[in-house]
């Protein structure tokens, strides 16, 4: 009888265990479709709020910005090519 009642118990917190690692899993999952849905969303109303001729940086990596900070001191400089008409 006690064997039976300690097999029962480790059987239970065995399963216990599976479910809890299982719901974690599947949550984490939710969370990230939810958040991919949420990006997208965010994106889709960035697109259709910008305005058709504007240019946008999503992205700079930061060497490149560093870089650009140690070579240029006193301001902003900005590289231009010009244009002839």
């Amino acid at each position: 009888m006690v064997k039976f009642l300690i097999i029962l118990l480790g059987v239970g917190w065995l399963l216990g265990q599976l479910i809890r690692y299982f719901l974690r899993s599947k949550l984490a999952q939710l969370a990230k479709q939810v958040n991919e849905a949420a990006r997208e969303q965010q994106r889709a109303q960035q697109h259709a709020s910008r305005p058709k001729d504007s240019v946008v940086v999503d992205y700079i990596p930061k060497e490149d910005l560093e870089k650009r900070k140690k070579d240029i001191e006193g301001g902003e400089y900005v590289d231009y090519e010009e244009v002839k008409e």
